[in-house]
């Protein structure tokens, strides 16, 4: 039964590191793989020989002596354990998602191309450098290459151009998710997972994530598509933008920045914070749009929508991925069925003795992020490792996964959402762009762990 849970993960794994090939969407086989895994497990629960208490991190004793019946409440158990786990994360990625969704309602983000006045490639390059590296700690990486990428456009209007600026755009974005608690799901995972804090992130991370960015920056700034000025650029008559707009902008980035604050006062989960700053942009939000609060659409008895169906609220919640939502509930429940068995703890301590250098493993944890998604990888690292909280593994991991996805488009979500966007052929990134990211990860990576050799 093991060895067939085994090669049903794998194969939905396949499935789903194939998903352009194959032209299906990952969260089928994701949640195709979750269903069919806790079913087998449901089924041969009475053969297993161990199984792995998550709260305490350790293998259950004498498990196989137990009885019929306690093997399967303690299923019941450890199944609504991960449940909730897993709806900490996805709740609080609703939240995020939203608040986001809110701001550009109010074309929040628009207010950031008035900080883009020079027509200078390099320095424009800089300047998206940068807001990519600190708009990604704090909306996350996607919705920060999908806003720039979107400025981008309005700027310049050349194609070849743009896809230079969009490349280093990924690598920003990406770096700059690794070091905060929200600029990456994978680091959201850990941070919700109580494997890293927010202090000891950004205090450990920073500088590595820094140098992850500005070096590949650095050394394109010196090549050919970077050097002049910008011949053509798209001078557009702007339609009229929205007074609140900066207002939410400032006022929803500023509520996303507070949850960590807010967890580290109250010692509650996140997705708790987060659901109170939601409802205070929202209220701000209902406010300023003038429309009656309301967070369900109803149709009145004259087939007209009600001032429901205009709020901004609203509005924001009928934009939300759920695709991107179902994938990530399907693929931790999946890794959590592998680690409820004792899979990930007993082949974390086989890998330790064939490659007992764990930095290694890392980066190449790090390489792999950039061929298949980081997130069941970082999922199954979180079952594997053992290592008490803010130990430098699980920060070396949220740099890794979060900047070695960068090596190819296909790596990251920013990567993918910006391949979609400007139609980046993959060869041509691989070609261009790669190395680029390569060398960035490896200087940050070995920043890292010269700070962790010396402090």
């Amino acid at each position: 039964m093991e060895t067939l849970i085994i090669l049903i993960f794998i194969g939905g794994y396949l499935a789903i590191a194939l998903e352009h090939s194959l032209k299906l969407d990952k969260l089928i086989p994701a949640l195709a793989m979750m269903a069919i895994l806790w079913a087998l497990v449901a089924f041969g629960i009475e053969t297993f020989p161990n199984w792995f208490d998550s709260a305490g991190h350790k293998l259950v004793e004498g498990f196989s002596s137990f009885s019929a019946d306690e093997k399967h409440h303690l299923l019941e158990e450890t199944l609504l354990h991960h449940l909730g786990k897993t709806a900490e994360i996805l709740f609080f990625l609703l939240g995020a998602m939203t608040i986001v969704e809110i701001i550009d309602y109010f074309d929040g983000f628009a207010t950031f191309k008035n900080y883009i006045k020079t027509k200078n490639k390099k320095k424009l390059l800089w300047i998206f450098a940068f807001l990519a590296f600190i708009l990604s700690a704090i909306i996350d990486n996607l919705t920060a290459t999908i806003v720039l990428i979107t400025i981008l456009q309005k700027i310049i209007d050349d194609k070849n151009t743009r896809l230079w600026f969009a490349g280093l755009i990924i690598i920003a974005a990406n770096a700059g998710g690794a070091w905060s608690p929200i600029g990456d799901v994978t680091t959201t995972m850990l941070w919700i997972g109580k494997k890293v804090t927010t202090a000891k992130l950004i205090e450990y991370l920073i500088v590595p994530s820094l140098l992850c960015m500005a070096v590949p920056t650095f050394i394109a700034s010196f090549m050919k598509p970077f050097k002049g000025e910008i011949k053509n650029v798209i001078v557009k008559e702007e339609s009229a933008t929205n007074k609140y707009g900066p207002t939410m902008l400032y006022l929803g980035l500023g509520a996303i920045m507070f949850v960590p604050i807010f967890k580290t006062v109250t010692h509650l989960p996140p997705y708790v914070g987060m659901m109170l700053s939601l409802s205070v942009v929202g209220i701000f939000a209902e406010i300023y749009s003038r429309s009656q609060f309301s967070i369900s659409s109803a149709v009145d008895t004259e087939g007209q929508d009600s001032a429901g169906y205009h709020s901004p609220v609203h509005k924001s919640l009928t934009k939300i991925e759920m695709p991107s939502v179902l994938f990530f509930f399907g693929i931790l429940m999946a890794v959590a069925a592998l680690e409820s068995l004792g899979m990930l703890f007993i082949g974390a301590e086989s890998l330790k003795t064939i490659i007992p250098n764990t930095d290694i493993v890392i980066m190449l944890l790090g390489v792999g992020s950039a061929i298949v998604d980081n997130v069941p990888l970082v999922a199954a690292s979180m079952g594997m490792f053992q290592e008490p909280v803010d130990s430098h593994l699980w920060h070396f991991i949220a740099f890794s996964a979060g900047t070695g996805g960068s090596m190819l488009i296909i790596g990251s979500a920013a990567g993918v959402v910006a391949m979609g966007m400007e139609k980046i052929d993959f060869f041509w990134y691989f070609k261009k762009i790669s190395w680029l990211a390569a060398v960035g990860f490896i200087v940050g990576a070995a920043a890292f762990l010269g700070l962790t050799a010396i402090f």
